[in-house]
C-alpha cells in the first residue's frame, strides 16, 4: 500500500493508541498544514471537536482528524449486550496527497500517500475506540495489533470483496467513497478535487447520510 512512512508511524499515537479526548492537540497543528482539512458539511449541526495531527519526521503535517457527535471513550465496550452502541459520532481524516518524494534529510524516498493511506489510518481509528466487551483487559495489546493488521490488509485490497462503492457529497458534487462495515463500526475513503484524501469512521450515525465540505475556519474548532 502506497502511505507516507511518516504517517504510518504516527497513526498509533494519532489515530489509534491510547489517546483520550482531552489529550487533543491545540488548533495549532491544523493551522500548520498547507492542505484544506475536510468535516461533515453543514447539514450536520452537531458538535464538532478536533482530535489529533499526524506529523512526518521533518515535522511537516501530514493527516488529522475531526470528531463530529458524542466524544467516544477509548473503552467503549461494543457488542457486550447487542444493543446499540451509547455514542453515536463520526470522526473525518484529511489525508495529504503527496507524490513519492525525498526525504528531509536526503538519504531516501517517501512513498506516496493514496485513498489506501486514508482508509487505513480511518480503520486504525475506529479501533482507538473499541473494545470488545467480552474481552479481558489483558488481551486488548493483542488484539488490537491484530485488527490494526488486518485493517492494513483491507485498505491495501479497496477493490477487495470487503468493500462495497458509496456516492457522498464532497463540496456538493457527488464522489465515490469505498465503503465496509464491521462490528465495531464503519470506515470509508475517498479522494477530493482539492488534492486530499478523505478518510471518514464512526458508530452509531450512518455513512448513508453525510456530506463532507472544506472547513472554513478550523481555528473556530479550538
Amino acid at each position: 500500500m502506497e502511505t507516507t512512512s511518516g504517517a504510518v508511524a504516527q497513526a498509533p499515537a494519532a489515530e489509534g493508541g491510547q489517546q483520550v479526548p482531552s489529550a487533543r492537540r491545540t488548533v495549532d497543528g491544523y493551522l500548520q498544514a498547507p492542505f484544506p482539512w475536510y468535516g461533515l458539511d453543514e447539514a450536520f449541526t452537531g458538535p464538532r471537536w478536533l482530535m489529533q495531527v499526524g506529523m512526518s519526521a521533518d515535522g511537516a503535517v501530514e493527516h488529522g482528524s475531526i470528531g463530529h457527535g458524542d466524544e467516544p471513550s477509548v473503552k467503549n465496550e461494543v457488542g457486550a449486550s447487542g444493543g446499540e452502541p451509547k455514542e453515536k459520532f463520526a470522526v473525518v481524516v484529511t489525508v495529504a496527497a503527496n507524490p513519492s518524494r525525498r526525504s528531509a534529510d536526503g538519504t531516501g524516498l517517501l512513498e506516496a500517500t493514496s485513498v489506501s493511506s486514508a482508509a487505513w489510518l480511518a480503520g486504525v481509528g475506529l479501533l482507538s475506540f473499541t473494545w470488545p466487551g467480552q474481552m479481558d483487559h489483558s488481551l486488548r495489546d493483542d488484539w488490537l495489533d491484530q485488527q490494526t493488521e488486518t485493517a492494513w490488509v483491507l485498505a491495501d485490497d479497496l477493490d477487495g470483496s470487503d468493500w462495497s462503492t458509496l456516492s457522498l457529497p464532497v463540496d456538493g458534487v457527488p464522489t465515490p467513497f469505498h465503503y465496509r462495515e464491521s462490528e465495531f463500526g464503519w470506515v470509508l475513503a475517498g479522494s477530493t478535487q482539492e488534492g486530499v484524501h478523505v478518510g471518514a469512521y464512526g458508530r452509531g450515525m450512518s455513512a448513508y447520510g453525510l456530506g463532507f465540505a472544506v472547513v472554513k475556519d478550523i481555528s473556530a474548532y479550538a
